[in-house]
């Protein structure tokens, strides 16, 4: 079985090693535009031997940003900056990905930072009105959605793949479509915020619909090079709502659409439900969509330790493992995890005073 440090290719596309920088929202940009932050930050992964760096969720419609300072690429402008930052990335040998997201019932809401208020922005302080599928508020503290028309349907899976196209031609070579952590897509799949009596809401096949559709559109416009993974909540936690037996058959839908790799990772769209949150905990859901789906996934939650993430993938649980916390907390962690388990691995050609003896510089991709 391949180990943390095996290549991986897929459509052509190879990553260096089976280790990728997660998404993670860093409530900092102006306009949706990335910045000096966003260079330092995802350089820095690639820098530290990632083979795969995600961005941040970006937000495909101004509506459909977390809070007013997410990363946004609903203009050509916004992949500008994005541009030179892959160029950089790339030539550190990580391979740069985007997430494309929208927020959906959770948009419009305060920066998750410290002594900062929680919860709704309202308009009149720089808030907008959200959508979702249903005109149902994911809390007391979160803004009241209005339900989404099938014309505003059509124009958002348009937005998606006129995001997904643009990065394509900025430089990314894997697109994620976010369709977890109960933003939009998720609202659409999960019966407990999808209220909808059309052909977007009802049956598992309906609210499947919207995030099927848009992933064969987008399959569609981009390169065969290009991949692209999906990312899923497997589960609400919660009796009644969007479960592991529905993930899986989904998956297997969004195989034949063309996406190429489930990201599993579970929860979000409940605001309280009882999660049994422990290390690796969301790792039995990819080993479940990879084994019965018959697709790739990546693993990620909780996952922090070298000789942990290398036993996922050893023993097939997941064909990719990301990390989040734990890259904060080292953007080097690709590096000290290779030292660890005893594998060679390539540093930047500026560190290699500071490398193991034999270690090589890496190379460009």
């Amino acid at each position: 079985m391949p180990h943390l440090f095996d290549r991986y290719t897929i459509r052509g596309v190879t990553l260096r090693n089976r280790i990728v920088v997660s998404p993670m929202c860093e409530y900092s940009s102006e306009d949706g535009f990335a910045n000096d932050w966003h260079f330092v930050h995802l350089g820095s992964r690639a820098v530290g031997g990632a083979g795969l760096v995600l961005t941040e969720a970006a937000a495909v419609t101004p509506n459909g940003r977390i809070s007013p300072q997410d990363l946004g690429v609903w203009s050509e402008k916004h992949f500008e900056p994005l541009a030179r930052l892959n160029h950089f990335m790339a030539g550190q040998g990580a391979v740069p990905g985007i997430q494309l997201a929208h927020a959906g019932r959770k948009a419009s809401t305060h920066r998750a930072f410290p002594g900062e208020p929680t919860g709704e922005v309202k308009p009149e302080n720089g808030g907008w009105q959200v959508v979702a599928p249903s005109a149902i508020p994911f809390s007391k503290a979160y803004p009241q959605p209005k339900e989404l028309t099938l014309a505003e349907i059509a124009d958002l899976r348009a937005a998606f793949v006129i995001a997904a196209a643009r990065s394509y031609e900025a430089g990314f070579r894997v697109i994620e479509l976010h369709a977890a952590h109960g933003y939009l897509f998720h609202e659409f799949l999960s019966p407990l915020s999808n209220r909808r009596t059309d052909q977007y809401g009802g049956s598992f096949e309906n609210r499947i619909r919207i995030l099927t559709e848009t992933a064969a559109e987008v399959r569609a416009k981009l390169p065969d090079g290009a991949v692209l993974f999906v990312r899923l909540s497997a589960t609400d936690w919660v009796p009644g709502g969007w479960d592991a037996e529905q993930t899986v058959e989904l998956a297997r839908k969004l195989k034949t659409c063309g996406v190429d790799l489930i990201d599993v990772s579970t929860a979000g769209n409940v605001e309280k439900a009882e999660i049994p949150v422990g290390p690796g905990y969301q790792t039995p859901f990819a080993e479940k969509v990879r084994r019965e789906a018959g697709i790739a996934t990546s693993a990620v939650g909780l996952i922090t330790d070298p000789a942990q993430a290398d036993h996922i993938l050893r023993t097939g649980q997941a064909d990719l493992v990301m990390l989040a916390r734990e890259l904060l907390r080292d953007p080097y962690w690709p590096l000290h995890a290779a030292q660890a388990l005893g594998h060679a691995t390539t540093w930047p050609a500026q560190y290699l005073r500071a490398a193991p003896k034999g270690s090589t510089a890496h190379a460009a991709l």
